[in-house]
């Protein structure tokens, strides 16, 4: 049962990141050209966007997976 509840916190918490950033980051390096021991390389950045309704529905099954009762034995 504890399993569930560290689940249903992680999504309620992702839900939020996606609600307040919208995506996030990443580095991304693409090797232009290697002249002997010189080395050209162009580092950027791209972004992954998550849609909103992703994290409200993260949110929202959280939220239910934490309200949800446990098995009583």
């Amino acid at each position: 049962m504890k399993a569930l509840k560290i689940v249903a916190v992680l999504l309620v918490a992702a839900g939020l990141f996606v609600m307040v950033y919208g995506g996030f980051n990443y580095p991304r390096s693409n090797h232009v050209a290697k002249l002997g021991s010189v080395e050209f390389a162009m580092k950027s950045e791209g972004r992954a966007d998550i849609s909103a309704w992703a994290g409200i529905g993260a949110i929202i099954l959280g939220t239910l997976m934490l309200l949800v009762p446990g098995k009583k034995r």
